[in-house]
């Protein structure tokens, strides 16, 4: 399934000061970015508005404010190339108000939906004038140039030669000013092949980057504040970059070195593959403090019939193994993790190794959907489809379990001590609001002089997404 995804939402992308200065005596230009989907597009977002800066952009709050409106999509959820084209309807509008009061306003829709849908976006949106994947948005000032000079539409959906991290500006860290925690893309594409998985015909095949270029970045983000970093990949685990000395490190070795950046409190990491969770990273969640006790370790099924179908290249046992491992390295580590339920072929049976495998292993939080069909997929042309309501029930019946275990989990931690990073003021007047190392947002009382402390909580009561607690301040986390 690849990285997490956070739903249809529209964000502006901040840029921070260290972001490329927009050149001598160009005009100053609204650009408003709308990200939708996994953590890796929020990324590529901050990205896309730091390679345009130079060009004179600078964020927006609204499109009808924007000279340009880039639509960065994402094509893990149901109809979200429907999704997109009744989004850039409306967004036809604002260009059509702009243009007719002489403003000259660019779209652009990039990411997934753009890598796998470009053609039929120009034949069905003609007005839009960009379309680049997600591994060409590196060129795209040259995209917006070409787009003035034509007049016309630029497409930009094959895979490149180069990877465009070689060719990006120095990030923006964080990608909005003054946050805590941030996101590092240190590892794209993927070469599972999945049977339901657009992501290897969207994303390409697994390309990392060089340790180098990650360890200057996060320098950069721990130097503007940030304490947090979450490594982003769609198989993160995979990681192979380029070492110092022309070796090849794995993830293991790169979060130790991480782990060394003075200021960098916490280090996390998704997604991951069960294929890729070798001993050198169990080992590394016993021996790096700073490498956090949660991990989202998909597994999508507890049936080795289906398990195959999907091509995921391991067995429930398989994976019931790497956890008692994980267990035994950090017996504090809590697991997350994605089902499919009524892939091609699944019996009552099947689901029922499923629903065993999540009594067997019990996770602190799951994501759970229903099979969909993606154009292109093996599995969307399986024979044996579910029925819809037999997936309506299944899905309901799995939810319900770890909707259970993920309220057993949090209501242990009631009457424990926990390192809690602060990093916003709370929705009620006199909060203060972090994170605890499973990620469970912790709400206290105190003032704003806390945000950016990383200080012992201790857990006094459970709420239904969160937690509530009072300071313990005998004790400082560095």
């Amino acid at each position: 399934m690849g990285l997490r995804c956070a739903g249809t939402t529209a964000a502006m992308t901040g840029l921070p000061p260290s972001s490329p200065s927009p050149a001598r005596g160009l005009p100053a230009r609204g650009l408003h970015v709308i990200t939708w989907g996994c953590q890796m597009n929020v990324y590529d977002s901050a990205r896309m508005s730091d390679v345009l800066r130079p060009l004179g952009y600078q964020p927006v709050e609204t499109p009808e404010a924007a000279d340009m409106i880039i639509l960065n999509t994402c094509h893990i959820r149901d109809r979200a190339a429907e999704k997109v084209f009744s989004e850039l309807g409306r967004l036809r509008k604002i260009k059509d108000e702009r243009t007719a009061h002489g403003e000259q306003t660019i779209i652009a829709v990039a990411g997934c939906v753009a890598q796998a849908e470009g053609q039929e976006i120009l034949a069905r949106a003609p007005y839009v004038d960009i379309v680049l994947g997600p591994q060409t948005y590196h060129r795209l000032p040259e995209m917006v140039a070409r787009a003035a000079r034509a007049g016309g539409a630029v497409i930009e959906t094959d895979f490149p030669a180069e990877q465009k991290f070689d060719f990006l500006p120095d990030a923006a860290a964080p990608q909005t000013p003054g946050n805590l925690t941030a996101f590092l893309t240190i590892q794209e594409g993927c070469d599972k092949f999945c049977s339901f998985c657009v992501v290897p015909y969207t994303r390409g095949a697994e390309v990392s980057r060089p340790v180098a270029s990650v360890l200057a970045e996060a320098r950069r983000m721990v130097e503007s504040g940030v304490r947090e970093i979450s490594l982003l990949g769609q198989n993160v685990n995979a990681y192979h970059g380029a070492g110092p000395q022309g070796d090849v490190w794995g993830l293991a070795q790169l979060a130790e070195a991480l782990a060394a950046i003075p200021g960098l409190n916490r280090i996390r990491y998704a997604t991951s593959h069960p294929r890729d969770m070798d001993a050198a990273l169990i080992a590394a969640h016993r021996d790096i403090p700073a490498l956090m006790p949660f991990l989202h370790l998909p597994v999508q099924s507890g049936s080795d019939k289906i398990l195959r179908a999907m091509n995921r290249g391991h067995t429930a046992d398989d994976y019931r193994e790497i956890v008692r491992k994980l267990h035994e390295a950090r017996p504090d580590l809590a697991l997350s993790s994605d089902f499919i339920v009524g892939h091609p072929g699944e019996t009552d049976e099947d689901f029922e190794a499923t629903m065993q495998l999540v009594r067997d292993v019990t996770f602190a939080q799951a994501y759970s959907f229903k099979y969909s069909p993606r154009p292109g997929t093996p599995a969307a042309g399986a024979p044996l489809q579910v029925p819809e309501d037999v997936k309506d029930a299944r899905l309901q019946a799995l939810q319900a379990l770890l909707r259970e275990q993920q309220d057993a989990f949090n209501q242990s931690l009631v009457g424990q001590t926990v390192p809690v990073l602060f990093t916003s003021e709370g929705r009620k007047p006199g909060q203060i609001s972090g994170r605890s190392p499973w990620l469970q947002p912790v709400h206290v009382t105190g003032t704003p002089d806390l945000i950016g402390q990383e200080l012992p909580v201790r857990i006094t009561e459970r709420l239904t997404n969160s937690l509530n607690g009072v300071l313990e301040e005998e004790k400082v986390y560095a």
